[in-house]
């Protein structure tokens, strides 16, 4: 090729020499052919007069996962770098995933490799530092990532969809770009090949780079991004997809849990309980004792026997499949990214639950499983095990059809069903056209409910408006489930932060709860906050809504007479596990209030140094509730800045009784650091009503502020701290 001249920063440079590298790579038979191509076409284009250089890193940028802000021409001169643009929506992004972890444990920084997360967003929700934050720690990725807000770097280089990977030689010299997914080969053979030829060079340099993983910054907790939540309504357990710790938790309504299966690390092993493993799963649906769980990561769907406490695999190969009608027995049939699980019933006149439906993010579909023989709609009758696909095209589009095959969807991430008439359908939470579909029970016919637009095309109207049909908006919704009582609809309106609620038969959709900020409040439906909720689910005979509130990794109670929002504290019988960090003894760190929780300010107090400080807790317990029992409610003390105050003292203690409360004794030390000090007392209560039907949690903090004089002060009396809840 002939050497160009001036060079275009663009991807579109590398076009025709890549073009050609790629059509003699389909000629080539051996590896030995394969990689002395690549090492040609790499001397071709490092032969350049000059070099096709990337846009270094815009300053002022956020970054994750390192000790600062990194250049190209600074910290990764000397190495190969990999660009991952990505948006955490993105199946395709999530399932690139596993092949970038592959090339981090093959080749290290020290070896000349470096990979870079380019996040460049979608919806406006992922341009927000906390959500890629989120994202980071639920899909381990250990790799430098920068928050391009405004895709700056996505436009100068022009790239056009997610994910793109550009491969840059030591010099920022763009030398590789691969669109989408699924070139692991063709990934591994580039770098491979490029680390050689710069090493032969002596142009590789073996230096660290200083990454600081955000993971490691952050306290244990019970949950990590529970994505979806079901409910026994037999026994009332819930069954809670704990997504980001890698298991499955059955609970009792009290929040105890009862199973604890698979966890904390990813893996695909089938067996015991104890020997069990999941790879962040996410959908679950119970009966019977039997959990179907969509083990998403693992591209499986598993079952869980809870009597015989083993689990296995029902359908699925543990390999993401790239085949969009199905058909095989479900253990030799490869699926994708399955999202969400529901029981259904087939065409049969013995009316049981005979089929699990599936929303197969992965390919864009709905499937089924055949839990025995049956029948779909349009099919003649279906083996026991049998695993295929219902609805969707297997085209990522907003398409609404009356020929299932015809339709499309786009990353359908959750389901729910309402067999009875005039309903009989599957609600989708369609979830990258923002919309929420149906689909017949009857026939397969595919139909639009609420959010998006006509374009089948268009993935991007999305938003955050109340409204009729197409008229409302929402964003990214994971979640739905069916109030069969109200007849109503409840959606998880995942990147706007809200519950919403629809009318079927009038496509009215609403806000039901939730700000819209990203927070953490748990009050009344409109002042309560949530964080990318995923996953929901209608328990307590129609009275509560449980809703998998992802991102504050809590299990939150929606109480439907009430309107009031709670959350579940989830524990073990033999270890308080409070809502928040685990708290061993020998650790200090404090639970985080709820934004909500009262701060009441004492009056100062003066105090002499070896003096004691009596603090009655006088809290009282809205009528008809009771604490939780096997939760201990607790208090701890803090001095923040004066923490000398502390030294030596007891910093925390349990609640047993609401009717016998502790006394909080505080010591002044003998050796005072400062005259003035304030001193706070945390409480966090557990408590639920008198038949257990719903629990809370509550906090509250005291302020008191200290004035300490040699002067020797008479006895001190209780400070009572008084609040009713």
């Amino acid at each position: 090729m002939a050497a160009p001249g001036t060079r275009s920063c663009s991807l579109s440079g590398l076009l025709p020499a890549q073009t050609s590298l790629e059509y003699a790579l389909l000629d080539a038979v051996t590896q030995e052919e394969k990689n002395s191509l690549v090492y040609q076409y790499l001397q071709k284009v490092d032969g350049w007069e000059q070099d096709l250089l990337v846009p270094d890193f815009p300053e002022g940028l956020e970054w994750l996962n390192t000790e600062g802000p990194l250049s190209v021409y600074r910290d990764l001169c000397g190495k190969v770098v990999l660009l991952d643009f990505f948006t955490y929506c993105c199946i395709n992004c999530i399932h690139l995933l596993p092949d970038l972890h592959a090339l981090e444990h093959t080749y290290s920084d020290e070896d000349g490799l470096l990979i870079v997360g380019i996040h460049s967003a979608k919806f406006p929700n992922e341009k927000v530092l906390d959500n890629i934050k989120s994202a980071v720690l639920r899909y381990n990725i250990t790799h430098p990532v920068v928050n391009d807000a405004d895709a700056s770097l996505w436009q100068e280089l022009e790239v056009s969809c997610w994910p793109t990977l550009v491969i840059l030689g030591p010099r920022g010299n763009m030398l590789f770009s691969l669109i989408g997914e699924g070139h692991k080969d063709k990934l591994f053979l580039y770098i491979s090949i490029a680390l050689k030829y710069y090493k032969d060079r002596g142009q590789i340099r073996n230096n660290k780079i200083g990454i600081k993983l955000y993971k490691d910054s952050l306290p244990p907790s019970p949950l990590l991004f529970p994505g979806k939540v079901t409910v026994d309504h037999v026994s009332q357990r819930l069954v809670i997809a704990d997504t980001g710790h890698h298991r499955i938790l059955v609970v009792w309504k009290n929040g105890q849990i009862q199973y604890s299966i698979g966890g904390p690390n990813p893996g695909r092993k089938d067996g015991i309980f104890s020997e069990s493993n999941f790879n962040s799963p996410q959908g679950v649906a119970i009966m019977n004792n039997i959990i179907y769980v969509a083990d998403t990561e693992n591209h499986l769907i598993r079952k869980i026997d809870l009597e015989a406490e083993v689990v296995s695999t029902v359908a699925g190969i543990g390999i993401q499949g790239t085949d969009k009608e199905g058909g095989a027995k479900g253990e030799q049939q490869p699926i994708s990214s399955p999202w969400d699980v529901v029981f259904g019933t087939s065409g049969l006149e013995v009316q049981k639950s005979d089929i699990l439906w599936i929303a197969m993010a992965g390919t864009h579909q709905i499937w089924a499983f055949l839990l025995d023989t049956g029948r779909l709609p349009k099919k003649n009758e279906l083996k026991k095990g049998t695993c295929l696909r219902f609805a969707g095209s297997g085209n990522e589009e907003n398409r609404n059809n009356a020929y299932p095959h015809k339709a499309g969807f786009a990353q359908p991430s959750g389901l729910s069903l309402a067999p009875e008439e005039p309903w009989s359908c599957l609600f989708v939470a369609d979830s990258e056209s923002s919309t929420v579909r149906t689909v017949s029970l009857k026939d397969g016919a595919v139909k639009h409910l609420v959010g998006g637009e006509r374009d089948p095309m268009n993935l991007f109207a999305f938003g955050d408006v109340d409204g009729v049909g197409i008229s409302a908006k929402l964003q990214h919704p994971l979640g739905v489930t069916w109030d069969k009582k109200r007849n109503l609809l409840y959606v998880a309106d995942s990147y706007n932060h809200k519950i919403k609620v629809v009318d079927p038969k009038t496509k009215n959709c609403t806000t039901l709860a939730g700000t819209g900020d990203a927070s953490n409040i748990s009050s009344g439906f409109s002042e309560s906050a949530f964080n990318e909720p995923g996953g929901l689910c209608m328990g307590d005979n129609g009275r509560l809504l449980y809703v998998a509130d992802t991102n504050n990794h809590q299990i939150k109670v929606m109480d439907l007479e009430t309107k009031t929002v709670s959350v579940l504290p989830v524990f073990r019988a033999e270890n308080a596990v409070v809502d928040g960090p685990f708290l061993p003894e020998n650790q200090k760190t404090v639970p985080k209030l709820p934004k909500s929780a009262p701060s009441i300010q004492l009056p100062p107090l003066a105090a002499s140094p070896g003096q004691t400080l009596p603090f009655q807790l006088r809290l009282d317990l809205p009528s008809g509730t009771k604490l939780t029992e096997g939760v201990p409610s607790c208090w701890f003390l803090t001095a923040e800045g004066n923490e000398w105050l502390l030294q030596g003292q007891l910093p925390s203690g349990e609640i047993e009784s609401i009717s016998n409360q502790p006394t909080i004794s505080l010591q002044i030390p003998r050796d005072c650091l400062s005259p003035e000090a304030v001193v706070s007392v945390s409480v966090f209560l557990y408590y639920c009503s008198t038949d257990s039907s719903v629990c809370m949690m509550k906090g509250i903090l005291f302020s008191q502020p200290l004035q300490i004089t040699n002067a020797q002060q008479g006895c001190i009396a209780p400070v009572e701290l008084k609040y009713a809840f």
